[in-house]
């Protein structure tokens, strides 16, 4: 089945008036549910402690939560609340991916230097990987072959292959990369660096660097200008790109790798997710406690809603 038509199928699966946003709050251990249609949170549910990577099973009847400072990647009942149970996931979960067999997550133990891959059937470890220091970032190729793990202060993405769980390649990037992300295609890797204010690109099948995208901002001191997390918007055009306390977000021009627009959202922003049809995009903003609806069309923001103190994490729920 074509990808567009999974995704019809999915969408078709759920009313657009049942359509959520979750954000992680790090500072207040819970996370808030956000309606899409009228963009105000309905829902306020507490977490373990820190909770900041979030992200759903692919058939969305349970939501993964990284409570870093419980040492656990909670599994939670979308509908109900309730936690279900807790996964093992080494010292301090921050980010993980879960891999396209819907069963295996990746799990980046920022404490350990190692990679987590938790069989979420089983609710046991398969694999303890070696890595950089400081472990952040976590992506799967959508063939689901390869797995990534960035490390801060190592400055590396480092390439797992996951029929042997075994690393086979490591590559450098700027100072401090926080988040990857696999092209929807799978042929290019992209990681940001937060203090080294870029994004590299990488092309997935040799691990060779393709370029990089640099941000320049008028009035605002390149130290400001930090690169954390980002999405791409489905048609492999524009890469959009949160740039911390720059307080902007990035439009980057996916085939040129240049900045086309800056867009102002709140302070500090970190992570985002689009709407099912990507017609907005919704920013988490840690240091002004909201989330920011940007208009993708017209790239304007359009609202600010007030969540926990310090939202984190973004996912969608359609």
């Amino acid at each position: 089945m074509r990808t567009a038509t999974i995704a019809a199928a999915l969408l078709a699966a759920f009313p657009a008036s049942a359509a959520e946003i979750w954000v992680t709050n790090e500072k207040d251990n819970t996370v808030s549910v956000i309606d899409i249609a009228t963009l105000e949170v309905t829902r306020t549910i507490p977490t373990g402690e820190r909770p900041r990577g979030i992200t759903f099973s692919k058939d969305y009847s349970v939501v993964y939560i990284c409570a870093s400072d419980s040492d656990t990647v909670q599994v939670m009942d979308p509908e109900t609340g309730q936690i279900l149970h807790e996964l093992p996931s080494g010292e301090d979960p921050e980010q993980f991916a879960l891999h396209p067999d819907n069963r295996h997550l990746y799990i980046a133990n920022e404490d350990d230097a190692i990679t987590t891959v938790v069989d979420t059937e089983t609710k046991q470890v398969v694999a303890q990987i070696n890595v950089g220091i400081e472990p952040e970032g976590m992506a799967v190729s959508p063939d689901g072959k390869v797995a990534i793990t960035t490390s801060e202060t190592t400055n590396m993405a480092h390439w797992i292959d996951t029929e042997t769980q075994q690393l086979f390649a490591n590559t450098l990037v700027d100072s401090r990369p926080r988040h990857a992300e696999f092209t929807d295609d799978g042929s290019q890797l992209w990681v940001s660096s937060e203090i080294g204010g870029t994004i590299t690109v990488f092309d997935a099948a040799t691990q060779e660097e393709l370029g990089k995208v640099r941000f320049d901002m008028p009035n605002v001191h390149p130290d400001k200008i930090q690169p954390v997390g980002f999405k791409f918007d489905g048609n492999s055009e524009y890469a959009w790109v949160a740039l911390g306390p720059s307080n902007h977000v990035a439009v980057v021009n996916m085939a040129s790798l240049e900045v086309e627009e800056y867009v102002l959202v709140g302070r500090r922003v970190w992570h985002m997710a689009f709407s099912p049809d990507k017609s907005q995009l919704f920013t988490t903003n840690g240091v002004s406690g909201d989330v920011t609806v940007v208009d993708v069309a017209s790239r304007k923001p359009i609202k600010t809603i007030k969540v926990g103190r310090y939202p984190w994490g973004a996912a969608l729920r359609p």
